[in-house]
C-alpha cells in the first residue's frame, strides 16, 4: 500500500525455546490509530517493543514507512525508525521544566515554532499553568500528560503508547483518550496503544486487536469485536456478557434455557442439531413481569439510570439483565420474569 505506515508480517518474537509472539500480522495506513488489548502476559507490550526496535524478531518482518526495519537478519536501531514512544514510567527529565521537557524533541523547529507548539499542547492537556514547574512538582497523572505531549510534539510518523493513561482515574482516562485522539488525527500521526482498559481503547482507536498467548485473535473495529467476535475468548473478553448453551432446531431457530430464539440467520458452519453457545449481553435480556421464564437475582449493581442484575436460571445458568432504575428496584433473591430481545445474534460452536 502506497500510504502504509506500518506492516507487521508473520513475525515471531521469543527467547531460546520460549516463543512470546507467533505468526502475527497486521498493517496500518497513515493516520490510523490502533489499540492492542489482551490479558497480562499475552505479548502486547513485547509487540510494541519489537515495532520500536527494542526487541529482535526471529521470523517475519516489520516494515516502517516502506522500509524493512526488522527481520531475522536485520534490526534498524530504535533512534533511526522515526518512531515516538510513551513508556509507563514516563521517563521525564527531572532537571528540566515541563516546557523544556516538551521542547526536547523539537530539534529543527525555530524558537518561535517551539514556543507555539509547546503552548498549544500544554493548553490542550490542561497544564498551561505548569510550564515552569519541574516533574517532581506534578502529580502522576500530570507527569503522564507531559510524557504524552512530549512524544507527540515532534509529530512522529508512528507513535507507540504503552498504557499511557494508567496513572489517571477512569473519567480522566476516557476524556484524555478522546483529546489525544483528536490531536493525533489533526496531525495525521499513526499510533498504536497498548492497554487493558476496553473503554479507553474504544474511545481512542480506529482498529482494535485482541491478543492471547502471543497470537492476534481478531483485528477490527470496536463495533465488530463487540458484535461479531470470532471465538469464545474474544466474546467473553470484549464487553460484558455470558455464553448461554443452546441447540439448533433449524436454520433460524435455537432452543435455550431462556426460550426459543427465532431471529437471525445462523452462520454457515452451524448445522441443525448442533450444540452451540449464544452470546448474551446485558441489554439482550429484558425484564418482563408476564414472562414464564424466571431468574433469581443473585447480584445487583446500581448504575444510575439502570440496575445490572445477575440472574440465576432454573438450571443454574447465569445471565446479566439491565433494567431501568426509575421503575424497578428488585431485591436480592427475588425472582423476576425475563425475555430475550437480541439485535445481534452471535452463535459460536461449542469448544471441545
Amino acid at each position: 500500500m502506497n500510504n502504509s505506515q506500518l506492516q507487521v508480517n508473520q513475525i515471531e518474537v521469543g527467547y531460546a525455546q520460549h516463543t512470546i509472539i507467533s505468526e502475527l500480522s497486521f498493517s496500518l495506513t497513515q493516520g490510523d490509530i490502533a489499540c492492542l488489548l489482551g490479558p497480562s502476559g499475552c505479548g502486547k507490550s513485547t509487540l510494541l517493543r519489537a515495532i520500536a526496535g527494542f526487541e529482535p524478531v526471529r521470523n517475519g518482518e516489520i516494515v516502517l514507512h516502506g522500509r524493512q526495519v526488522s527481520s531475522s537478519k536485520t534490526t534498524v536501531q530504535p533512534e533511526k525508525r522515526k518512531v515516538g514512544m510513551v513508556f509507563q514510567d514516563f521517563a521525564l527529565f527531572p532537571h528540566l521544566t515541563v516546557a523544556r521537557n516538551v521542547t526536547f524533541g523539537l530539534r529543527g523547529f525555530s524558537v518561535a515554532e517551539q514556543q507555539q507548539r509547546v503552548d498549544h499542547l500544554l493548553e490542550l492537556v490542561g497544564l498551561a499553568d505548569f510550564k515552569h514547574a519541574y516533574p517532581h512538582q506534578l502529580s502522576g497523572g500530570q507527569q503522564q500528560r507531559v510524557a504524552l505531549i512530549r512524544a507527540i510534539a515532534p509529530r512522529p510518523e508512528l507513535l507507540l503508547l504503552d498504557e499511557p493513561f494508567s496513572s489517571m482515574d477512569i473519567e480522566l482516562r476516557e476524556q484524555l483518550a478522546f483529546e489525544v485522539r483528536a490531536l493525533l488525527k489533526q496531525d495525521g500521526i499513526t499510533a498504536i496503544m497498548v492497554t487493558h482498559d476496553q473503554m479507553e481503547a474504544f474511545a481512542f482507536a480506529d482498529w482494535v486487536g485482541v491478543m492471547q498467548q502471543g497470537q492476534l485473535l481478531q483485528w477490527g473495529s470496536a463495533y465488530e469485536l463487540y458484535h461479531q467476535p470470532v471465538n469464545h475468548f474474544v466474546a467473553e473478553f470484549i464487553g460484558q456478557g455470558v455464553l448461554l448453551a443452546g441447540k439448533v432446531q433449524d436454520s433460524h431457530q435455537i432452543m435455550t434455557d431462556l426460550g426459543m430464539l427465532k431471529n437471525g440467520k445462523l452462520p454457515s458452519h452451524i448445522t441443525i442439531g448442533d450444540d452451540i453457545h449464544v452470546l448474551l449481553r446485558p441489554d439482550d435480556v429484558i425484564y418482563d413481569g408476564n414472562s414464564p421464564v424466571k431468574g433469581k437475582i443473585i447480584e445487583k449493581r446500581f448504575r444510575g439510570a439502570e440496575y445490572l442484575y445477575t440472574l440465576q436460571l432454573q438450571n443454574g445458568s447465569e445471565v446479566f439483565c439491565l433494567v431501568p432504575s426509575h421503575h424497578h428496584n428488585h431485591a436480592l433473591h427475588e425472582e423476576i420474569g425475563v425475555q430475550l430481545d437480541i439485535e445481534h445474534l452471535v452463535v459460536l460452536s461449542m469448544e471441545k
